[in-house]
């Protein structure tokens, strides 16, 4: 959900975004916009959007500003909580791509509005299984719309970890010694307690004292039998090219990284532990404080439409909202390449909810975890 460097793939099918938008028509994937000039029709046509760093095709803003005679302006963020901090400085944006969790909680603070339905008129096409997790965070489907959608899980060198034994061990090849300096674990406080709590047979929501103390203890093992390298985007280019002097066999890694790992280096596969782990998504949302609501809908339904999901998904590897796409996507560029349709139905699988207590005490953990 972070920085991402993926090379992009031919998109043929992006050419015909405008002439389908020009003329009210529907795309390759039967999604339907009808082109409008913003400012005749809302009184504004200049909407700021904040996302995650190169979350986005090369061509959806360009072609979106075409359709509606609009003007966007884009920031990035890295984190949630960054993007949080920067919301209650007082920024004001028109459309923000949270995760699930912090959609949650923008939701309890009161800081989103109402989408505007009849203005969302692809909604049809999203993933069901994909709104099956947003009820999650927002019960009543009325403040936010999918984007991507993940998992986390174990990307493995087949020439040197048996799949049957990772299959097998799940989280737990992760405290096998033969690994030892060839595992990386992703620099994440919330992903690496999951993994421990998930390997403990525990919810990764949990409050439990006793829990968390286990989890922390835990991953103390870690580092003492596998001697983790700690990495965040970095992983990507150490799974596609191995170090000769120092190969890693095990990463922990984001569904999206995975498949694009996978597509880069043969030798590799991904597996979402039978312990469990997080599937997430990330939605767009209108804050409650937006300049200009109604073109803020209207590129939230133009995101949703064949073309833009297609243009999104393959430029940047996650795994699509839009059912067509990611079906298309996976029997097409990503054929064969398993990490790219996370999995879904898993009664261990879990998404993360917003405790803001639990997410302040493993941050003291977490610091005497790398401290180790």
């Amino acid at each position: 959900m972070n920085y991402r460097t993926f090379k992009k793939a031919g998109i043929a099918a992006l050419v015909s975004v405008l002439a389908a938008c020009s003329s009210g028509g529907s795309s390759s994937g039967g999604s339907e916009i009808e082109a409008v000039d913003a400012k005749e029709a809302y009184g504004c046509n200049v909407i700021n959007i904040y996302n995650w760093g190169e979350y986005i095709g090369e061509d959806v803003i360009p072609n979106f500003e075409k359709a509606f005679n609009a003007k966007v302006n884009y920031d990035m963020f890295d984190s949630n909580e960054n993007m949080y901090t920067r919301l209650m400085g007082g920024s004001a944006y028109d459309v923000l791509v949270p995760s699930d969790y912090m959609i949650e909680r923008l939701l309890k603070e009161n800081m989103l509005q109402k989408l505007d339905k009849e203005l969302l008129t692809n909604i049809g096409d999203l993933d069901p299984d994909v709104v099956e997790m947003q009820k999650v965070y927002d019960p009543t489907l009325e403040y936010s719309v999918p984007y991507f959608h993940g998992s986390v899980g174990l990307i493995y060198n087949t020439q040197n970890v048996d799949p049957a034994e990772i299959e097998e061990k799940g989280w737990d090849i992760l405290l096998d010694e033969k690994y030892k300096n060839k595992v990386i674990m992703y620099d994440s406080q919330r992903d690496s307690f999951m993994i421990a709590f998930k390997a403990l047979g525990y919810s990764m929501n949990t409050s439990d004292e006793n829990e968390i103390q286990e989890a922390y203890e835990w991953l103390r093992k870690v580092n003492e039998t596998v001697n983790p390298a700690y990495m965040t985007d970095e992983v990507i280019d150490t799974m596609i090219n191995p170090n000769a002097n120092n190969p890693k066999d095990i990463a922990v890694v984001y569904s999206g990284d995975a498949a694009y790992i996978m597509s880069e280096n043969e030798d590799m596969d991904y597996i979402e532990p039978k312990q469990g782990t997080n599937i997430w998504s990330d939605g767009m949302v209108i804050p409650a404080n937006a300049n200009c609501a109604p073109l803020a809908n209207e590129f939230i339904n133009y995101i949703l439409t064949y073309d833009a999901s297609y243009d999104n998904s393959i430029t940047v590897g996650y795994t699509s909202s839009n059912k067509q796409v990611s079906d298309d996507i996976s029997t097409g560029d990503y054929e064969g390449i398993g990490a790219y349709l996370p999995r879904t139905g898993y009664e261990k699988d879990e998404v993360f909810r917003f405790n803001e207590v639990l997410v302040q005490k493993l941050s003291d953990l977490w610091n005497k975890v790398k401290i180790n």
